[in-house]
């Protein structure tokens, strides 16, 4: 593979691209809903086709996956073996936005062999930007990011979806949770990067696509997090289903956290993806 693309460059071009779509009322911002439920606007839309059409420019070398892509075209990018391709959303957190609720960005990774190798985060609220290169660590602002040694369940902040899990799972965590306490934000990438910031430190997700996790998942990896499915696999970056993601701060962290879910999830009939 080529040298890689300039992660300040990448970051400059996804705050061109707030800067220039995210802009304006939203109070009657038009918003529709998508088969699988969860809305879509222009802004998406336009933040998207900008991105587009500027990464196509600048490196058309790469493949371009968008959330607001058909199924029909991500699955002809991400079917191509060997291929290498941008992955994008470009509204993390799109019923945050259009409701003025504070937390949502954009978020971009490039992958190769199924697996991200660069991974940018903006979030437009807080100014911060979260990037990561595979095997070169994570920066919030250019900063070093480095995940908590946090060694008990006990002194967990948790972000939790709870509407996304099935079976006694969901029950379980609300009748005795291990942590200390639990918050749903709506912004998957960004709840990553707040896990690799150390601001929570076990997550649980029952089903993320992979513009969800891509950037995400290779910032908290960077930062010394770790994550996997419900079912123990890998998140590769190789196929378009839902996945479940389980996720802590460090290697031991997450053993207990996979460990408990494991012991509060036993109905008949579950199946992890």
């Amino acid at each position: 593979m080529s040298a890689l693309p300039d992660l300040a460059e990448l970051s400059a071009l996804l705050k061109k691209a707030v800067a220039a779509e995210y802009a304006g009322p939203r109070r009657h911002l038009a918003r529709t809903a998508k088969q699988d439920g969860s809305w879509v606007t222009d802004i998406d839309r336009r933040t998207q086709g900008r991105l587009f059409a500027e990464l196509s420019r600048r490196w058309p070398q790469y493949g371009f996956i968008g959330e607001e892509m058909t199924h029909a075209e991500q699955h002809a990018v991400c079917a191509q073996s060997g291929n290498t391709y941008w992955v994008l959303d470009p509204l993390d957190g799109t019923t945050n936005f259009t409701a003025g609720f504070p937390f949502y960005g954009v978020s971009l990774a490039l992958v190769a062999d199924g697996r991200p190798q660069l991974g940018v985060v903006f979030d437009p609220v807080r100014d911060e930007c979260f990037t990561a290169r595979q095997g070169g660590g994570a920066r919030i602002n250019g900063r070093p990011l480095k995940c908590p040694a946090t060694r008990t369940l006990g002194e967990c902040i948790a972000i939790i979806d709870y509407k996304r899990l099935v079976g006694d799972l969901a029950a379980q965590l609300v009748r005795s949770p291990p942590y200390r306490s639990q918050r749903n934000l709506g912004a998957s990438a960004l709840e990553w990067c707040w896990l690799a910031a150390g601001r929570a430190h076990i997550y649980l997700h029952g089903g993320q696509k992979l513009w969800d996790f891509a950037a995400g998942h290779l910032i908290l990896s960077e930062a010394g997090g770790r994550a996997t499915s419900l079912s123990g696999r890998p998140l590769d970056c190789m196929r378009l289903r839902k996945r479940s993601v389980v996720a802590a701060v460090n290697p031991n962290l997450l053993m207990l956290w996979d460990d408990w879910i494991n012991a509060n999830s036993a109905t008949p009939g579950y199946s992890p993806l």
